[in-house]
């Protein structure tokens, strides 16, 4: 589809589904009860869910209570240990040419491109997918930036599983459900088209120029004067937006290019995490100790402001009673069931975190507190290392891409002069091995003379480059001596 033809639906109704999927994604990601509730209560799809579950459920709406529900923040952890696994350490991206790597090095640090890709690896697990964007605004900084685009405010166009084109979308401030503005941008190749639309809620209205809202009317001095009117040239026949899926295949939308979310498939234990849970903070309320007492105890606290017993007073009149009448003080107190709660939640913990491809280690929950091999600690983390090989193998080909198109943005749109060159994207193993392990490790290959002081150097400094690398080692050979020519010599046979 191009952009959208005047009076039609919005969202296009063949997105419904999808949308609908990543809404109910959304609202256990964000962590906000408000949301949950919203969600599994007022939506038609979800009928199914509002008769059972605990966010499902009809509150009472009494005046002065409280809403006892709890909610535990299981979605957003996956999330943040998905991008964690992923991008806490950078990718190692890299080009042959010295001129273009110093130039990438730079756009990368300046653009903050690895805290960029965190958050969209975090909303990628959580949503299904995330976009990538490559786009520019001289007035702020001289140089591309890379964005990451909510894949829930954004129509793509795929040709056998691969981004054609994009309209990525928002509604502009002063919308109302009577008068909704919004603006589309479209991603293709050789060109950026900027549209606004005047509209509803559930309609996309009619195409108005972009001087008829505040915050497109800038975008008009963007506007290549050699192109259609409303169309930034890019200067590149590369599209300057990339699709990153989260996992394939989609189990609910079989056949579709849109990735599958971590959440997929466990949503019903997130919602009995949050009852059990909801159940043990009601055992410590109902837990709490309490008196009762007869109505001899209470004092009066004057007309029309009722009784109150006073636990601090320590001498009270003997009350008119028959001898044998109960007329004490009684304490009620119940036991709160602390191991029955504990171990329902982290074997809930447990099934989710395999089910959305992550070890239980990941989360904090230790297996048992007897020491481990290295081997047994390997193949304890093996589900999450699995995992997270799975997504690198989806990220690596389009972060290659996206920092190509912003280096030919850098060449055309800036005047920098160098050869744009696509980078090779190597991951690291994800695994931080402890100075004790390389130790071992090292004194073991060298006690079988299986190593080269270059190799343990480089064991022991892998983000080093080849010149410190030949330094260390020559300091170490003048240091132990083995850098001295054998005073001998060789003896004729």
């Amino acid at each position: 589809m191009a952009l959208p033809a005047n009076g039609a639906a919005w969202p296009p109704p063949q997105w419904s589904p999808i949308y609908a999927d990543m809404r109910v994604n959304d609202a256990w990601y964000s962590g906000d009860r408000r949301r949950l509730a919203r969600v599994y209560g007022h939506h038609e799809e979800h009928r199914a869910e509002r008769r059972r579950g605990l966010w499902g459920r009809r509150q009472a709406h009494t005046p002065g209570r409280r809403d006892r529900r709890l909610h535990i923040p299981l979605a957003g952890d996956i999330a943040q240990t998905s991008a964690d696994l992923l991008f806490a350490d950078m990718p190692a991206i890299t080009v042959a040419d010295t001129t273009t790597r110093a130039r990438l090095e730079n756009l990368l640090d300046e653009g903050r491109v690895q805290q960029t890709l965190l958050q969209a690896a975090e909303e990628a697990a959580a949503l299904s997918g995330v976009f990538l964007r490559v786009t520019w605004d001289k007035t702020l900084t001289q140089r591309p930036m890379l964005t990451a685009m909510q894949p829930d405010n954004a129509i793509p166009e795929f040709a056998f599983a691969m981004l054609r084109a994009v309209n990525f979308w928002r509604e502009l401030s002063g919308s109302t459900p009577a008068q909704t503005w919004r603006h589309i941008e479209r991603h293709e190749s050789g060109r950026i088209v900027e549209a606004l639309y005047e509209g509803t809620a559930d309609n996309i209205g009619r195409r108005v120029p972009l001087t008829e809202h505040p915050e497109t009317a800038p975008l008009v001095a963007a506007l290549s004067p050699d192109g259609d009117g409303d169309s930034i040239l890019t200067g590149i026949t590369d599209l300057t937006a990339a699709y990153v899926p989260n996992m394939l295949p989609n189990r609910l939308h079989r056949g579709s290019p849109v990735g599958r979310s971590d959440y997929s498939g466990i949503h019903d234990l997130f919602d009995s995490l949050d009852e059990t849970w909801t159940s043990w903070m009601r055992d410590i309320r109902l837990a709490r100790a309490r008196l009762i007492v007869p109505d001899g105890y209470l004092r009066d606290q004057g007309p029309g402001m009722g009784a109150a017993f006073d636990e601090d007073r320590e001498v009270w009149q003997t009350l008119k009673m028959p001898p044998n009448a109960e007329g004490g003080i009684t304490l009620s107190q119940f036991l709160i069931r602390v191991d029955e709660h504990r171990a329902t939640a982290e074997a809930t913990i447990r099934q989710a975190a395999q089910t959305a491809g992550y070890s239980a280690t990941s989360f904090g929950l230790a297996d048992d507190g007897a020491a481990q091999t290295a081997t047994e600690v390997d193949a304890r983390d093996r589900r999450s290392d699995m995992t997270r090989k799975k997504k690198a193998g989806y990220w690596r080909y389009e972060v290659a891409g996206m920092t190509h198109v912003m280096q030919q943005i850098d060449v055309v749109q800036f005047g920098q002069r160098y050869t744009p060159e696509r980078p090779t994207v190597e991951f690291g193993s994800g695994v931080v091995e402890s100075e004790q392990s390389k130790a071992t490790t090292l004194d073991l290959l060298n006690r079988a003379g299986a190593v080269s002081t270059a190799t343990k150097v480089k064991h022991l400094h892998p983000e080093w480059d080849d010149s410190a690398v030949e330094a260390e080692v020559a300091a170490i050979l003048t240091e132990t001596g083995q850098a001295t020519p054998d005073p001998v010599g060789t003896f004729p046979m």
